[in-house]
């Protein structure tokens, strides 16, 4: 799933607060909440959780894309997320 190196890099920085560290988390709950979502298919609160960190980690890669670039470019394609399109 996701490179164990970049996660450690991410958390030995100690700064959680980042952006770049909110985004891996928000990751890692997407895959969780997603998994979860194949085998209970009519769960609707998981997937309005879904919905609302999708939409949280789509509001911090469009904040990272503002400020640093390639430090975007670096997060998308250590966790394998497709660029958005919409800005």
């Amino acid at each position: 799933m996701i490179k164990n190196s970049f996660i450690s890099v991410i958390s030995q920085e100690e700064n959680r607060g980042s952006a770049e560290f909110q985004i891996v988390n928000f990751t890692n709950k997407i895959r969780r909440l997603t998994s979860h979502l194949k085998f209970h298919r009519k769960d609707y609160l998981s997937q309005r959780g879904l919905r609302k960190i999708l939409g949280k980690r789509q509001r911090l890669l469009s904040y990272l894309a503002k400020k640093n670039r390639v430090r975007y470019k670096e997060v998308i394609t250590q966790l394998d997320i497709r660029e958005s399109t919409i800005r």
